[in-house]
């Protein structure tokens, strides 16, 4: 018995430690824009919402305000750069992962000269220093702006949130996303994906529209103006078969092009300019405003909402009070000289559809329609220039040009996340820049001579499909050795976005034991070195581990023991080498000779990888086969022993002789073959722009925890002073009150008095200045001493509502006990017992309340009541609950059988004996014989209807198995394989 119960005390712990799945299951995601932001949450009840900020506004600035003992963000944010333009950090997105010498430092540099942009010696890049002891790096400034993200999302959801997808633009390289997702880790999120915004909005476009994609591909241009860049992405929408959930809808990105730094932001610095010198031609100062740096940002400010304003209006005069030295200024502009300042600008519209078109070799007669996306295509000129160029009829703006990324990216965050189940829908994104692998062999001439052989392979062709890994395999090596990850070709590139690309040198691989591994398997026969790569959901590129391969052959004769056997087929599952081909291959990359770079393009054809990556599985085998054995693989009635000795073949066909196959065609049984593997150690040397060491990277979550716990701190005291500064005025002026100044005595209310006096005096000398602790402590002593005087006020005012509802209660008792004591004998469904206990609970009651009521009327005011409302509700509670207890039995119990027997005199009284007993067995199990009798209503079946009906559905998941393996199954075939 002991044990028993010290099992099931250990279950019950168990449990309570257990995660609650209610506690945190929201996700939100984040689109990150270089002014603005919008954020968007999916929790259980809520499905896709975008989250209202502090001022009720659904986006909010990228903007942080870093003084000395205070930090803002957002609108607060804005409101101090107008004062004082120093500490208000904005457009952080332009010099995320760059190096000091980047042009667009130097770009941000111009338009904010305010700040003070130092270079990092140890990483190359840049810091903002505002003074010596405040110093931020822009991860650690977007790591506040995310942190805060959150904060409003978890307001919002009013519940936890860590696990987040952030959008970031689709041209950004692998240095930038590396530092999106430093600034996530410094603040403490969970990114499930960075999605790029334009494959977001894509999304956003086909989720609602699913019931319009069928086989047949549809070409949509989305073409994206946001306030710092332009994207232009052609997207293909068909729906495909899948093998775990049939036909679904996807979408496929087929071409991208965009522009860095034309976007709405471009147009306002022009326009503050423009008024900067029309402020500058009216002479009213003898001073330049362009050197006011206040002044400057108030122009800015208005010329962002006189861009606004001209985009509907002809004109519009731009008025700012006391622009410099108590000067107004006040001008007239109109929307022709908009369009003149901003001309260059304008030409530059058509650039991004144009490249697009020619990376996904397409033709605009393709495109079925031309969408826009971004506030800055609000701008009239440009809807015009780019409708000419796109040779449409119109121009479609049937999307939310702001939220549509954020709705897009949060619908992804669900999907990725397994608290949530939501209908599939298939993301094939696109690699804007191609990665190629570089190595050096020697090689032995026909003189003899050796020379010093460059190979180049491609890793990722551009708008090669993502996610998706890699093998390459290394045939030539038997030592050491180095090879390089660096972009491809990048010809697409203008002369100035390759300044901004920064290096196109990735990564320096040096392999170490590579030599010793050939000694060791010295009686094996190489298959190479391995390098397995990983392009991840984030597009972020991942050497996962590079190994090298052997094989053996293995006597027929020896048994393989079961834990052999048991330790092959685990290997195989975490790419141990299996030859045998499974869902999501891709094509292989190898350096042998005859494979020209010419071939490695073929292989890595976008068509081919779309193939591939969608229906084969990744294994060695299948990745290290020529392009003619993938083709052989994907013939799925073939045997699997067959395409194995298809690949062998492929892998090296010089090696093999008419001979040999024939003595192999002799043999009975072919040789069985084993594979081995060597683990080869990997160093790493980045060559575009270096990581923070984790020694950095906990400073920065250090520094931002500090500023984060300063800001509470802050909340704290400004929430405790606000209390007590409320709770001294409101008590000195309840004291004059009628109902207060009937409970308390003279002697009380002066000694009450008195200390509401000295309180008030106290916050008036040091009370303003003092911290939370003196303040808390404060507020807690009055309360205390104010205790007696509320709680003989509240009992007073509860007494009227208390007392009238327990009379009624005691009525309808007596009403009911009366009415159930005349019930006929042979019809009575209570019992004696039953109807005397009620009679005792209500004398009891009636007792009690008259007693009390009349001790209470005894009493001053003064004292502590006798006559308590919780003592009421007791009484009005146990009253309740003997009164249900009886009403329920007679709602569910069944009147005697009437006698029959003079109405029929063929029955006999046997048969009305048997009856009566069969009516009274009936009665008890009734619940359990109908449960089994009636069969389900037709409700599954109107539930499928519904869910098929419905556009996006969202369900919390259970803490289950079942629920949870639904979940799972409910992912891409990408997202799968990567968590494998």
């Amino acid at each position: 018995m002991r044990e028993k119960l010290s099992l099931w005390v250990i279950f019950c712990l168990l449990v309570a430690f257990l995660p609650s799945q209610t506690e945190s299951v929201a996700v939100m995601s984040v689109d990150l824009g270089s002014e603005w932001m919008k954020v968007a949450i999916v929790k259980p009840g809520v499905p896709m919402e975008i989250v209202l900020n502090k001022e009720s506004r659904r986006k909010t600035p990228v903007a942080v305000c870093l003084k000395e003992n205070e930090r803002l963000f957002g609108d607060g944010a804005l409101g101090v750069a107008v004062k004082n333009p120093k500490v208000v950090y904005r457009f952080l997105q332009s010099i995320l992962g760059k190096t000091a010498d980047n042009p667009q430092v130097a770009e941000y540099q111009k338009h904010f000269p305010e700040h003070q942009l130092q270079r990092d010696e140890k990483r190359g890049t840049v810091y903002f220093k505002f003074s010596e002891e405040m110093q931020y790096t822009p991860e650690e400034l977007l790591g506040m702006i995310l942190n805060y993200s959150r904060t409003l999302a978890q307001d919002f959801a009013e519940q936890p949130i860590k696990d987040a997808v952030i959008t970031v633009p689709a041209y950004f390289n692998q240095a930038e996303r590396r530092a999106v997702l430093q600034a996530a880790h410094i603040a403490g999120l969970k990114v499930l994906q960075l999605i790029n915004d334009n494959t977001a909005v894509a999304l956003n476009y086909g989720v609602f529209r699913r019931k319009d994609i069928n086989s047949t591909a549809q070409n949509i241009m989305f073409y994206d103006m946001g306030s710092g860049s332009t994207t232009a992405t052609i997207v293909t929408y068909q729906t495909v078969k899948t093998k775990e959930s049939g036909t679904q809808p996807q979408l496929q990105i087929r071409g991208v092009g965009f522009d860095r730094t034309l976007g709405g932001f471009e147009m306002e610095l022009r326009l503050r300019d423009h008024l900067a010198k029309l402020f500058n031609e009216q002479k009213k100062s003898k001073k330049d405003v362009r050197d006011n740096l206040r002044a400057m940002a108030k122009l800015l400010k208005e010329a962002q909402r006189l861009k606004t304003v001209l985009s509907a209006n002809a004109e519009h005069t731009a008025q700012i009070e006391g622009l410099m030295d108590d000067i107004d200024f006040k001008a007239k502009v109109t929307r022709s000289e908009f369009e003149a300042l901003c001309e260059d600008l304008f030409d530059r519209v058509p650039g991004p559809v144009k490249q697009a078109l020619a990376a996904s070799e397409m033709s605009m007669d393709e495109i079925e329609q031309v969408i826009l996306v971004g506030g800055a295509t609000r701008v009239p000129k440009v809807q015009d220039v780019l409708l000419k160029s796109v040779e449409k009829e119109e121009l479609s703006k049937n999307i939310n040009a702001d939220e549509a990324a954020a709705m897009g990216a949060v619908y992804q965050a669900a999907a990725l996340s397994k608290a949530f189940k939501v209908k599939p829908f298939l993301v094939r994104d696109a690699a804007v820049f191609p990665i190629q692998v570089e190595f050096s062999r020697e090689t032995e001439e026909e003189d003899g001579v050796k020379t010093l052989k460059h190979n180049k392979r491609i890793l990722f062709q551009r708008m090669a499909p993502y996610p998706q890994r890699k093998v390459i395999t290394f045939n030539r090596y038997i030592d050491d050795f180095v090879f390089y990850i660096n972009y491809g070709d990048l010809s697409f590139l203008s002369e100035q976005d390759m300044k901004v690309f920064g290096s196109q040198n990735l990564t320096t691989v040096k392999l170490s034991g590579v030599g010793s591994s050939f000694k060791k398997h010295s009686d094996a026969e190489s298959k190479g070195i391995k390098a397995h790569f990983n392009m991840d959901e984030s597009g972020v590129l991942v050497l996962d581990r590079v190994e090298s391969v052997f094989e053996t052959i293995v006597d027929e004769k020896e048994e393989e023991s079961t834990l052999t056997k048991l330790g092959n087929t685990i290997s195989s599952l975490f790419g141990g080498g299996s030859s045998e081909p499974s869902a999501n291959v891709t094509e292989p990359v190898t350096d042998e000779e005859e494979v020209t770079p010419e071939a490695g393009k073929e292989q890595d054809q976008p068509e081919k990888q779309e193939e591939t990556v969608q229906e084969k599985p990744e294994t060695e085998e299948g990745k290290e086969a020529e392009p003619q054995a993938e083709e052989q693989k994907e013939d799925k009635e073939k045997a699997e022993n067959q395409e194995e000795t298809e690949s062998e073949k492929t892998e090296k066909p010089e090696e093999k002789t008419t001979d040999e196959e024939k003595e192999a065609d002799k043999k009975p049984k072919p040789q069985k073959k084993s594979k081995i593997s060597a683990d080869i150690a990997v160093e790493l040397e980045v060559n575009d722009v270096l990581d923070p060491s984790a020694e950095d990277m906990e400073g920065s979550k250090k520094k931002l925890q500090d500023l984060t716990d300063r800001d509470l701190e802050k909340q704290e005291r400004e929430k405790t002073l606000n209390s007590l500064e409320a709770f001294i005025f409101e008590t000195q002026d309840k004291l004059y009150q009628d109902e207060y100044l009937a409970v308390v005595t003279e002697e009380e209310k002066e000694q009450i008095s008195g200390k509401l006096s000295e309180a008030s005096s106290w916050m008036d000398e040091e009370g303003y200045s003092a911290g939370t602790k003196p303040l808390k402590e404060k507020l807690s002593e009055l309360k205390k001493l104010c205790k007696g005087m509320f709680f003989r006020v509240e009992e007073r005012k509860k007494w009227p509502d208390r007392l009238a509802a327990l009379d009624s209660m005691l009525n309808h008792s007596n009403i009911f006990l009366k009415s159930a004591r005349l019930i006929p004998e042979s019809d009575q469904i209570f019992t004696d017992v039953e109807l005397k206990t009620l009679e005792k609970v209500i004398n009891e009651t009636v007792t009690w309340k008259n007693e009390t009521v009349a001790e209470q009327e005894k009493l001053s005011p003064t004292v502590k009541p006798v006559l308590l409302s919780k003592d009421i509700e007791a009484k009005l509670s146990l009253l309740d609950r003997e009164v249900n207890y009886l009403l329920n039995k007679a709602k569910f119990a069944k009147p005697k059988p009437k006698d029959k027997a003079k109405d029929k005199n063929s029955t006999s009284e046997s048969s009305k004996a048997n009856s009566t007993d069969d009516a009274e067995k009936v009665i008890p199990p009734k619940t359990e014989d109908g449960a089994e009798e009636v069969k389900p209503a037709e409700e599954p079946p109107a539930a499928e209807e519904k869910e098929e009906e419905t556009i996006l559905e969202l369900n919390p998941a259970e803490n289950t198995d079942d629920k949870r393996e639904s979940t799972e199954s409910s992912k891409s075939e990408n997202h799968i394989e990567d968590e494998l």
